[in-house]
């Protein structure tokens, strides 16, 4: 499919998909999942579908560090959590044939032996991510054998009490001593994998303030080679995702951000 093309399909996917993706979300509160990721009651996590070699959208879990419950008593890794994954891989099988999950979306911890069972995984909120050293053991291995990580929802340092940058950092030292993170161009691959995004300046924002950073992890610290991990600092990508069946923000700015979580999502599969 020509990406001009897709990229007008997908305009139209999310206009005539609107009304679908509410009426989805209040199934979900039914279900008692929440709307928009906002529990009615107790937080539940949905069962994991087997693995059947059908690309699934995974979330990693963890123990918040403390403050990590602020939003609502929800855990810091669940925001959003499962309409944003949903709202995306239903738009990923419309502009393509991947043929994913829909309806299904796994999480897991970093010491599950399941993680290596899929290509990309998704961390959020990472100034609240507490480690253990197997997590960060598993970590390592899952990066040096192939997984593609996305890390989102990063709030900068004093947004809703984030620490910031730090403890991230800390941790990937953990995980790869020496670790380097790279401030990402729009010349990297990963921006033009399916749909071409030739500008990351003036980004749009859901409601961080000033101008997202993105920053990648790199093979051997090496820009050269593969890139192991994108890191949306400073800004909540998946919350256009979340928003999108709303109308809370503009269809051109959801399409910005879907188009990043396409993108994103085919580098991992065939990096």
């Amino acid at each position: 499919m020509p990406l001009r093309s897709a990229a007008r399909r997908l305009s139209k996917i999310l206009m005539a998909g609107a009304a679908l993706l509410c009426l989805t979300g209040a199934i979900l509160a039914q279900r008692g999942g929440g709307f928009g990721g906002r529990p009615s009651g107790p937080f539940n996590v949905r069962p994991n579908a087997p693995y059947d070699g059908r690309f699934t959208f995974v979330r990693i879990s963890y123990d918040p560090a403390p403050g990590g419950y602020w939003y609502r008593g929800l855990p810091s890794w669940s925001h959003g959590y499962p309409i944003s994954e949903q709202n995306l891989m239903k738009i990923m099988n419309e502009v393509s044939y991947l043929g994913a999950h829909d309806e299904d979306f796994n999480t897991v911890t970093l010491d599950d032996p399941e993680l290596f069972k899929y290509p990309v995984a998704y961390i959020i909120e990472v100034s609240w991510w507490t480690m253990t050293d197997r997590g960060a053991d598993a970590l390592r291995a899952y990066l040096q054998k192939g997984g593609f990580v996305i890390v989102d929802d990063f709030k900068a340092t004093g947004d809703f009490g984030s620490a910031g940058w730090e403890p991230f950092e800390a941790n990937m030292q953990r995980v790869l001593p020496g670790a380097r993170f790279v401030d990402m161009t729009p010349a990297h691959p990963i921006f033009h994998s399916f749909f071409e995004i030739n500008s990351l300046d003036n980004f749009p924002q859901a409601y961080n303030a000033g101008r997202p950073i993105f920053r990648g992890l790199f093979e051997d610290n090496d820009p050269g080679k593969r890139l192991q991990m994108i890191v949306n600092y400073n800004t909540d990508i998946s919350q256009y995702w979340e928003w999108s069946g709303r109308g809370l923000r503009p269809f051109n700015d959801t399409n910005e951000a879907y188009k990043l979580g396409v993108n994103y999502l085919i580098y991992g599969l065939t990096h």
